[in-house]
């Protein structure tokens, strides 16, 4: 009689969305003018998108993670898979896409200044909401969707109903997006706030979907779209949290800025091992903002992202200001 291997088990966590390459630049002291060169001691290529990045920094936490996105046929993304099997990170439900190559950015650090980016969407303008259901056929534990808005078919209506399927099986939805200049967000948003547990735009992001720029209003406006949770992050200003148990602003830790690249990512992946350890919200955003004050420490969006045990560590040291709002 033979027998055959069970399966192996599906990771409780999948993260969707956006992955490409990022070209990145040490600080710099200023832009060059035209002509000149500024000779740095090292250039970086990392991966980076909201679905990589964050399941990057869950791989550094010890949760398992596979990834759902496209690549091309290229190089560039040969070295994205191989560089999230590196971080312990399925890549099984990565499409290779054979009509675009591999989305790329280029991102200039300047001294004292906000980054700089230079972006191709690339094999990102062909991921569509269908391209998750082999991620999704066993419902995990937490689906997050790495920048949505920015990828143009990853339509509000065909998100919504993966991220039902996820919530009525019992699971988490988290959702964070990027806005590419001013547009018309607000409805792809409300087809999908209904469905969301967690969503967490930046402030200059909401600023842009709403043009409001107050991130208390901001956070009660998309929580009125349906958003059970609304977490609006402002850096090292900390953030607001609303939600219908909890109305506060944090502060931020205290950290060496070196490369804002990936802080929002790996604050969301913070926020997922909460959920999945069954985190109060408040410890929810706790962790979520240590472990995001811990990518901003090296160039990149991973190498600086706390080990678990780091993470446990820094918090013990650590204390975050909490402010209930009015």
């Amino acid at each position: 009689m033979s027998t055959s291997a069970a399966p192996a088990p599906r990771p409780p966590v999948v993260s969707a969305g956006m992955v490409l390459v990022d070209h990145l630049t040490p600080p710099i002291s200023h832009m060059p003018k035209p002509g000149e060169l500024i000779a740095v001691d090292q250039l970086y290529l990392n991966i980076g998108g909201g679905a990589a990045n964050t399941s990057m920094a869950l791989g550094r936490l010890g949760v398992p993670v596979s990834v759902s996105a496209r690549i091309g046929d290229d190089a560039f993304g040969r070295f994205i898979v191989e560089s999230l099997e590196s971080g312990g990170v399925g890549t099984g439900d990565i499409k290779v896409d054979p009509e675009r190559e591999t989305s790329q950015t280029l991102i200039v650090n300047v001294q004292g200044e906000d980054r700089r980016f230079i972006h191709t969407l690339g094999a990102n303008r062909g991921y569509v909401p269908a391209d998750m259901d082999d991620a999704i056929a066993v419902p995990p534990r937490v689906l997050h969707i790495g920048y949505f808005l920015i990828v143009p078919q990853l339509d509000g209506e065909g998100l919504a109903l993966r991220l039902d399927r996820v919530q009525k099986a019992g699971g988490h939805t988290i959702l964070d997006v990027v806005t590419p200049g001013p547009g018309d967000y607000v409805e792809p948003l409300r087809k999908v706030l209904p469905f969301t547990d967690v969503f967490v735009p930046n402030t200059d992001e909401a600023a842009l979907i709403l043009g409001e720029t107050d991130p208390i209003r901001q956070a009660r406006a998309f929580r009125e779209m349906g958003a059970r949770r609304v977490v609006v992050t402002m850096g090292d200003r900390g953030l607001v949290s609303i939600s219908e148990e909890n109305e506060v602003r944090l502060g931020s830790f205290p950290v060496t800025f070196v490369d804002g690249t990936g802080g929002g990512d790996a604050f969301n992946a913070g926020y997922i091992v909460g959920l999945l350890e069954g985190k109060s919200e408040l410890d929810c955003l706790t962790l979520a903002s240590a472990v995001g004050a811990s990518c901003v420490r090296e160039v990149g969006a991973t190498p600086g992202v706390f080990r678990r045990h780091e993470a446990d560590e820094f918090l013990a040291r650590h204390s975050l200001p909490i402010e209930r709002l009015a």
